[in-house]
């Protein structure tokens, strides 16, 4: 007897956690980040042996490659995987299609819709025919084997990719075979359904949920994470990068700012964080501080306008190639870019502006500013003779080319030294 009770004490946790559902909510672009905090869940769910892993999953695409790391977690894992694609009105599209196709059980909410997986080039245009067609093909192959194993609709699937098709909840749960598993009109009404439901899994064994009174365990991102992909979207990306850049730029205008520095240092810290999670164009991130740096040289450098239109040159190509990816959600926002360079312009502009109107000024101190002054020959000067003459309120010695009695009005003309060179006024 007590061997059965400390069996069934070590047993317990097991028994708990098999009546566990973890829940997530992938509300984002499909990028390392992401694919990071699904893994993790899956990852949590297995090692506390938990009945099911839910994800809910709106989604308008994202990178290839995490697409692939999170497929592959989930046909491997232990735990059964559910996507459920809501609330409604919501969306899986593109790379969030493929990973709806992958799962164990696949849902979605009414007024929702999956599919339109083909592949587009880095701008959002169509690519050259042959790269489409290996592009397109491969997806298609990757989509058909995966729906093959799953027991869903081979055809769709390649549709989904070659011809770009979408479908709605209803298309996809008719279809012979279904695309989907079944509708839902909420995550607790998938889990009600979910009830005594037998799943085939990847690997040919089947197993039966049990959800009616299973605990439910909701997973969120890691602060960390939250960061990341909250700043993860090349746009905001793009304009921390330009603010950190600009800010250090006036603080090396304006040394003792301070402001200007600290948002600057700020701006580019948190732009670096974002960068490493996004596919960089290393090209067009140097394209970038080149053209920066040429701007701020045509600050100390004369050059007539040539390094600040090598400058704007550098920014525009360098901001088209700083993001590398076919999928178009995560691509730089043309106008964003247009705006940005125009202003990086316009202040460059200002502060040349500033800087040749300070070359043009005429001194008013120091011997410089002496030359052009009237003053008043206090001996007489023959010519090439040194005299002394007030000036500024100053004496000094004085030599003329032609003879200048005392008390005469006078024009420095030259300083040489001590010495000014004057003429008759």
């Amino acid at each position: 007897m007590k061997l059965l009770r400390v069996l069934l004490f070590a047993l317990w946790p097991v028994a708990a956690n098999a009546q566990t559902i973890y829940t997530a909510e992938v509300d984002s672009i499909i990028h390392p980040v992401s694919a990071q905090f699904m893994i993790e869940t899956i990852e949590r769910a297995d090692a506390e042996n938990a009945a099911l892993v839910l994800f809910t999953l709106r989604t308008p695409g994202g990178l290839v490659d995490s697409t692939r790391d999170i497929v592959t977690r989930m046909i491997s894992a232990r735990t059964p995987v559910v996507v459920y694609v809501g609330p409604s009105g919501s969306r899986a599209a593109s790379a969030g299609f493929i990973i709806a196709l992958a799962a164990d059980v696949t849902a979605m909410a009414p007024g929702t819709h999956i599919g339109a997986a083909h592949p587009v080039s880095g701008g959002g245009a169509a690519m050259d025919e042959t790269t489409s067609k290996k592009a397109a093909e491969d997806m298609a192959a990757y989509a058909r084997t995966i729906a093959a194993k799953r027991g869903r609709n081979v055809p769709l699937a390649e549709q989904a990719v070659l011809a770009s098709k979408a479908f709605t909840e209803e298309e996809a749960v008719k279809a012979t075979p279904p695309l989907v598993d079944l509708i839902a009109t909420s995550r607790d009404d998938l889990i009600e359904k979910l009830d005594g439901r037998t799943v085939r899994r990847f690997d040919g064994r089947t197993t039966t949920l049990r959800t009616s009174s299973a605990r439910i365990v909701a997973v969120e991102m890691t602060l960390r994470q939250r960061i990341l992909s909250s700043i993860a979207h090349p746009n905001i990306a793009y304009i921390l990068l330009s603010l950190g850049t600009l800010g250090l730029t006036i603080e090396l205008w304006s040394p003792g700012a301070v402001l200007p520095g600290v948002v600057g240092g700020l701006s580019l810290l948190l732009a670096f964080f974002a960068l490493q999670v996004l596919p960089i164009n290393y090209a067009g991130l140097m394209l970038m501080l080149f053209g920066l740096l040429l701007l701020m040289l045509e600050l100390k450098v004369t050059s007539y306008g040539l390094l600040t239109v090598g400058g704007v040159v550098s920014l525009i190509f360098g901001s088209l190639m700083l993001v590398d990816t076919p999928v178009p959600e995560l691509q730089l926002n043309v106008g964003l870019v247009v705006s940005v360079v125009v202003g990086f312009t316009a202040i460059a502009g200002f502060l040349v502006r500033l800087a040749v109107a300070s070359q043009k000024t005429v001194p008013i101190t120091g011997a410089e500013g002496l030359v052009g002054e009237a003053g008043e020959a206090l001996t007489p000067m023959a010519a090439g003779a040194v005299g002394r003459l007030r000036v500024h309120g100053e004496v000094w010695n004085a030599t003329a080319n032609e003879p200048i009695g005392s008390g005469d009005r006078v024009v420095v003309t030259r300083v040489n030294g001590l010495t000014l060179t004057v003429r008759k006024e």
